[in-house]
């Protein structure tokens, strides 16, 4: 499950953060609205945490530039106790849940647990391409007759590439929804897990390969 935590306060952001992942969910973090709406377009997210006071863009202003944009991803807005016109404006903007500061971190884990149980019952958990699917539940990629468990960034690429079929996805788009703008990793990370998977995708016989335009990125396409 993939989780964009966008909160201005970087100290208790990485907390959320390493409870976030202990929790196994992989977790990109922002820390003003403009990167929030950026990274919330890209419709990659299970669950989108929104503080609402943050600078560039609020919050609130977020949240409704995503619903305009028709992006359904649940979202869970941090709100101060005296927050309550905002709690309210939020919830009818289309917010999905409010959470009030401060907060246990159980209570942050078990509604995002509930959200995300919530967009199941309406959202496909497995992602179909060719003769092969992806479930988003346990990172398994198979075919009908075998299958295999990714690792968490190679699941968060093909997971990329298969929502988003023969449209290219530059290697820059990949560090920085997967590594982040501040990882240390080299840019050149990207090729060795496209390789990896590759590899794997010729493991169980799919009829898809990803295909590279040389300097620019990669396409998901099913074999002529």
């Amino acid at each position: 499950m993939r989780v964009l935590l966008a909160k201005d306060e970087k100290e208790m952001s990485n907390a959320l953060v390493a409870i976030l992942k202990h929790n196994n969910y992989s977790v990109d973090a922002v820390y003003d609205g403009a990167d929030a709406l950026d990274y919330g377009l890209s419709e990659n997210y299970d669950v989108v945490i929104l503080d609402i006071m943050m600078p560039k863009m609020n919050g609130l202003e977020v949240l409704e530039k995503l619903r305009e944009k028709g992006i359904h991803t649940p979202i869970l807005l941090l709100t101060a106790k005296t927050e309550i016109e905002d709690r309210i404006h939020g919830l009818d903007m289309g917010a999905d849940d409010y959470l009030s500061k401060p907060f246990a971190m159980g209570e942050l884990l078990a509604r995002v647990r509930a959200m995300t149980r919530r967009k199941s019952e309406f959202t496909p958990n497995l992602i179909l391409v060719g003769n092969i699917s992806l479930n988003k539940e346990n990172y398994e990629l198979s075919n009908t007759k075998s299958s295999l468990r990714l690792a968490n960034k190679e699941f968060q690429m093909l997971e990329m590439l298969m929502n988003n079929p023969k449209r290219l996805i530059s290697t820059e788009q990949f560090m920085e929804r997967i590594w982040g703008y501040d990882a240390e990793a080299e840019i050149n990370v990207v090729w060795v897990y496209i390789s990896y998977l590759r590899k794997k995708l010729a493991s169980l016989d799919a009829n898809v390969k990803i295909k590279a335009v040389r300097g620019v990125g990669y396409t998901l396409e099913e074999s002529e």
